[in-house]
This record gives C-alpha cells, structure tokens and sequence, in this order.
C-alpha cells in the first residue's frame, strides 16, 4: 500500500511538472464550428471547422473563420473545404493542418512541453474513427490524446452531476449529428446519433427555395435564414425575411420574400427525424430511469438547440419538462475543460468508444 501511494504522489508530481511546461487542451472538434478549451483559461477559440488550400498544391491558405468566408466565393484555384462530415474526420490530411492551426494558435511557443488533448467525439464512433482522431491529433502537435463522448461532455458542461445514480437525458444537436443520451452513474445507459443537425437544417431550407421560387441560395445564407427566421415550432408572429440568390430558370440574380411559416415547413423533415430520436431512446430507457427523467427532463444543447420552438416541440411531444442549456453552443467545449481539470475523479468518462457499436 506503501509503495502504490508512493507511486501516485511521484505520477502527481510529474503531471504537475508536466502541466507547468505545457498546456492541457480540450477541443470540441465539430461539423460546422471547432472549440478550443485551456486548462485554467477556460474558451480561448471557437472558429468554423473550414480550410482553404490551393487546389494544385494543396497549400492550406486560411483556417476557420477567414477560410468560412471564402465558402462559395472562391476562384477555381482555390478550395474552401470542411473536412469534419457528420461529426467525424472525412479528410485525414486537412482535418491534421486545422488541428495544427489550432493547437499552435492557443497553446503558443511559450511552453517546453506538447500539450495533452481532450478531443469530443460522436457516441458509437468507429475503431478507424477513433484511430484517425488521435493520430490527427498527435502528428499536429499533442502529446498524448484521451476522447471523451460528446454527449458526456455536453451533461458535464452544462452541469448536470453525471456521478449520481439518477436518470439525466442529454440531446446535443451539433452540425452533422445529433447525439441523444440517457445518463446515470458517469456512464450512458440509452444513446443514439443520427445524421441530422445544423447543416441538414440548411440543406433543407436550401431545397425548398429551389423547390418554390427556382431560387439557388448558398449554405452561408441558409444558415442565415435559419438563424433570422427558423422554427419548429408555430411562432406568434409571423416573420419575414428577404432572401438574394440566383434564379435557376433566367440564370439572373433575384430576391424573394419568404416567411417564418415556410422556413418552419422546409425544416419539418430534420427537426422530426430529431424529435424521433429522442422517442426512441426514451422507449428504450430503464423504467426507473424514466422516472427520475419525468422530475430532471431533458436538456437541450449545441448550435441547434438555439432553434426557435424546438424545447416546445419536444416537450408536448415527450410529455416531458425541456430546457435549452445556458450557452448551448459552449456545452461540449466546457465539458471538455472540467473533464481536464478533474481528469482523476472523472477518468471513467474518459475513454475510446470503439467497442460500444454504432446505434443509428
């Protein structure tokens, strides 16, 4: 006994010597936006997870934000890509340099030592998946990599105690996936990831104006849209909005007026398949679990929790109390730093998903 305590005094040692040269980084590598949490400084980034490079050299020209507003807009030489699909690496390479830009761009040349990375990933990610996130990692600039599921670090980050032994039900609606999970003693009991989120709302919203007006409008301007006048959910007001695209017919450029009424229609597939999700896994929950969750309810986060109505929308369709999280956007990101700070005490949420197999 003498020995093994002696053994954990000098590893606490070395880890704080360790931390003292370089920084412990959580990275919430999503579809759509990557955040970036530091040890004791809490959210230092949060950019588009998008790349420019040359298209005949491959040369990586801008990272995050500069590279989301060439999206669209680029001449035929150069390439804004998103190498993050569905919530997982789809481009081993371009996903390794935006890593590298981010790691380097918080963690500075000031510290000795690389630094340690928490990277979030889907539940039920694949051994390759789970393979090509830590070598990504680890050949652009980590010392070592632990994962930790996203829904885990979404309950975690908006402060939902994991360790009790009581039902929580987290649903984190990010870019490409939508992640739901029934958590209880610092495990997920009932889970289930599909591929619908924020960028399958743009898409949708996309295909009606081709399908209305014969308009063609861009991902960045569908996102816009959503944002402006997006629901799922029957609003009060009606909303309005202009909307400049390209007429498919005349080839011209054109502006149309659309409502929130029809943003809500062009939205009913993702939102549903969403809200389906959430049914399931709750058909699927322990009964004393259920219990607990009509007293807890559920707790929205991510981008798409921030849609107009959609707390209201899963509530009458559950029959249970929802709410959307303070800073939904931040929840996985914030996860990421307390799971860092309490690596020890929390080490069993810590871990590869590679044997838990995939639930769609």
């Amino acid at each position: 006994t003498f020995l093994r305590q002696d053994k954990r005094q000098h590893m606490g040692i070395i880890s704080r010597f360790k931390a003292f040269f370089s920084n412990d980084i959580g990275i919430d590598l999503g579809t759509a936006n990557t955040l970036v949490n530091v040890r004791d400084r809490g959210i230092v980034l949060s950019e588009p997870s998008v790349v420019a490079i040359m298209a005949e050299t491959g040369k990586v020209l801008a990272v995050g934000m500069e590279a989301k507003r060439m999206l669209g807009r680029t001449p035929g030489n150069i390439r804004a890509i998103r190498p993050m699909k569905d919530g997982v690496i789809a481009d081993f390479e371009i996903t390794e340099e935006m890593l590298r830009y981010f790691i380097q761009k918080v963690h500075g040349k000031r510290k000795i030592m690389r630094p340690r990375v928490l990277v979030a990933v889907p539940s039920g990610i694949t051994e390759v998946e789970t393979r090509a996130v830590k070598e990504s990692a680890l050949r652009a600039g980590a010392r070592e990599v632990h994962l930790v599921e996203e829904p885990m670090a979404a309950a975690i980050g908006v402060g939902i105690q994991v360790q009790e032994p009581s039902g929580n039900m987290i649903v984190d609606i990010g870019g490409g996936t939508t992640e739901v999970a029934i958590i209880s003693l610092a495990g997920i009991v009932e889970w289930r990831s599909i591929k619908s989120g924020g960028d399958a709302m743009d898409q949708a919203i996309v295909q009606y104006l081709k399908r209305a007006y014969s308009l063609l409008i861009g991902e960045r301007t569908a996102e816009h849209i959503k944002i402006d006048i997006g629901s799922a959910y029957k609003l009060e007001e009606v909303l309005t909005r202009d909307v400049k695209g390209r007429d498919l017919m005349g080839g011209l450029p054109k502006t149309v007026s659309i409502t929130s009424e029809e943003i809500r229609e062009a939205l009913m597939e993702p939102v549903t398949r969403i809200v389906e999700a959430v049914r399931m896994s709750l058909e699927r929950c322990p009964p004393e679990l259920s219990a607990d969750l009509i007293d807890h309810g559920v707790m929205l986060a991510g981008g798409g929790a921030l849609l107009r109505g959609l707390d209201r929308l899963v509530s009458e369709e559950t029959g249970l109390p929802v709410a959307v999280a303070d800073e939904p956007l931040l929840a996985v990101a914030k996860g990421t730093g307390i799971v860092l700070e309490e690596m020890d005490m929390l080490s069993r949420t810590v871990h590869s998903s590679a044997k838990r197999p995939r639930r769609m």
